[in-house]
């Protein structure tokens, strides 16, 4: 619970920092005010770490630029236009801005830029009271004209004017509900969830881009979970992510099963915990988180109920893939980050295959190369995966995971699993068969991979042999 004394001492703490320190006196010493404003004010009242600096000022960014010259080490403008001034000062990246009273058309995101002459009303125009506090220095005053104090106290997200004036103004900002939501543990107040259900439709006129941006924000807390439940619940998922609320399979009197939504979030959350157990200190995975929260995406589209009371979903890891992929093109996400989540999907149930039998070397070397690079994340997306709450169900599938590890690791000290090769290359191949190079030759490759991968090295000579056989086998 945050504690206001010990909040108080820490923004006095922040106001002696040697930047603030440096900034604040040259902003007083050529008559202009100066604020830091934002996240590192509601930060310190909380106790976070705070990571950047963010000021405003009553000076116009002509001025900004003319004070900090001298005290800064650099300086650019292309924030200009909106009056923003970024200088890096005593080694530090800062951004200070003139105060801003802007306007919206309704049709984009982007405000008619107007310069406001008064720190309550720039204020008032940002997204959550919490966000909406400012700091005076050299003087050390809170500003607080939205109550962001005492919403910091209630833990609750509420924009400093009518919601549906603020959410009318930037859509994005009801995406950051649910980011700040994950990330600061708070709930969202009642007539702020109310505009996000009414206005959700106005996210259109926000770009892919932005989207994708606070989306991987959301996966990147301690507690995405949070803020997935608030794009669910308000119904704003529909406009950009709907495969995550479908998961919200209906369930009838006569066929039973888990609620995949449920399992969903659950897996997010273990996928998480196993990610820190065993990468400490490595930054979120959004990827791997991604997978976890999509691995399943493709069971409304498969789920057949059956005679008696069964339900099945053949094939969903497959199309679950494919949707991902497409969904995730549609966000303009990277290839690389695309290409990364369908994969996981699309291999996450092969390992169970193992559980109700061990599988050959031939299986788990076969394993380890569809995964490629992706094997360690593969490998929480699968312990994740198990959700049953079934105790004896749930020891035997992590025994059998701890097994196909270790063998992973015993075949890769044996034979460098993760670089396997056929044991002749192209060229070589070109030399036994007579062949020039061409389709053929990738037949030949494909062929000794597959010896390899099924009988792991059986040294040049042998290699060859088979390989004439087989040349010879196809006429």
């Amino acid at each position: 619970m945050l504690n206001m004394a010990d909040g108080l001492a820490r923004l006095g703490a922040l106001a002696e920092n040697p930047v603030v320190a440096t900034l604040s006196r040259a902003f007083a010493d050529a008559g202009f005010e100066l604020a830091i404003v934002g996240g590192p004010v509601r930060d310190a009242l909380l106790g976070r770490v705070t990571h950047d600096l963010d000021f405003t000022t009553d000076a116009r960014p002509d001025d900004i630029l003319r004070i900090v010259t001298p005290i800064s080490t650099a300086q650019w403008d292309i924030g200009r236009a909106f009056g923003t001034i970024g200088a890096r000062v005593q080694g530090e990246q800062v951004e200070i801005t003139t105060y801003r009273a802007d306007s919206y058309d309704g049709v984009t995101r982007k405000p008619v830029v107007e310069f406001g002459d008064s720190i309550e009303g720039d204020l008032l125009r940002r997204d959550f009271t919490v966000n909406a506090m400012a700091l005076r220095v050299p003087d050390i005053k809170l500003v607080d004209p939205a109550g962001g104090v005492e919403d910091l106290l209630a833990g609750t997200l509420r924009t400093p004017i009518d919601p549906e004036v603020s959410f009318g103004d930037d859509p994005l900002r009801m995406l950051r509900a649910a980011r700040f939501s994950a990330q600061l543990g708070f709930g969202v107040e009642e007539a702020t969830e109310r505009a996000i259900e009414k206005l959700r439709g106005t996210l259109s006129i926000v770009s892919p881009e932005r989207i994708q941006g606070e989306l991987v924000r959301v996966m990147q807390t301690d507690d995405p979970v949070r803020g997935i439940r608030v794009l669910v619940e308000t119904g704003l998922i529909e406009e950009f992510l709907p495969e995550v609320s479908a998961l919200r399979l209906e369930v009838d009197e006569h066929h039973h099963h888990k609620d995949v939504y449920e399992h969903s979030l659950t897996v997010v959350r273990q996928a998480i915990e196993l990610e820190h157990r065993r990468n400490p200190g490595a930054a979120p995975d959004v990827p791997l988180r991604l997978a976890a929260l999509l691995h399943d995406i493709g069971k409304p589209r498969t789920r057949k109920l059956e005679p008696g009371g069964g339900v099945t979903f053949h094939h969903h890891d497959v199309v679950g893939g494919r949707m991902a992929r497409k969904r995730m093109q549609a966000l303009r996400f990277d290839g690389e980050t695309t290409d990364a989540v369908a994969k996981l999907i699309e291999l996450h149930l092969r390992f169970f295959g193992y559980a109700e039998g061990a599988w050959t070397d031939s299986a788990v070397r076969r394993y380890v190369r569809d995964a490629g690079d992706l094997l360690e994340r593969l490998h929480i997306l699968v312990r994740a995966d198990v959700t049953t709450r079934n105790r004896r169900k749930a020891a035997r599938l992590a025994a059998a995971y701890d097994d196909i590890e270790r063998r992973i690791v015993e075949l890769r000290e044996q034979e460098e699993l993760d670089s396997i090769r056929p044991e002749l290359d192209g060229n070589r191949i070109q030399e036994i068969l007579g062949i020039p190079p061409g389709r053929e030759v990738g037949e030949a490759y494909r062929f000794l991979l597959d010896l390899r991968l099924d009988e792991g090295v059986i040294g040049p000579d042998a290699a060859e042999q088979r390989l004439r056989e087989w040349w010879a086998a196809r006429g």
